[in-house]
């Protein structure tokens, strides 16, 4: 018996689909500031990897919104706020929008849209 189970094993093992989590800095070292606007671009990003968001809390947060809000940079009490400056998103398949609701910050390009497939 344990030699069937082996041989299954041997014969199965090459065809499972690993899945790996990759952790993603929101900005790389210089973190999540003004100068994210492009970071996604070259990035696959899947289900159940992780974002990162650091930044100092005093100057930025980070909001999950919707597209109106991430088109609007408005955010509202609704929305999911992270302030601690090292917050972390496990993503979800779909559309993710990030903004940060300090005034003027999400109009100045503190905001940034994540495709998850």
């Amino acid at each position: 018996m344990q030699c069937i189970q082996a041989l299954v094993l041997v014969i199965l093992l090459p065809h499972l689909e690993t899945t790996r989590v990759t952790t993603f800095t929101m900005g790389n070292s210089s973190g999540w500031g003004f100068s994210v606007g492009n970071w996604t671009n070259g990035k696959t990003f899947k289900a159940g990897d992780l974002l990162v968001f650091n930044c100092d809390p005093s100057f930025h947060n980070m909001m999950v919104v919707d597209a109106n809000g991430f088109n609007s940079c408005t955010a509202s009490a609704t929305f999911r706020a992270y302030s601690t400056g090292k917050d972390q998103v496990k993503l979800s398949k779909g559309h993710h929008y990030y903004i940060c609701s300090i005034p003027g910050h999400c109009d100045g390009g503190l905001n940034i849209p994540v495709n998850v497939s």
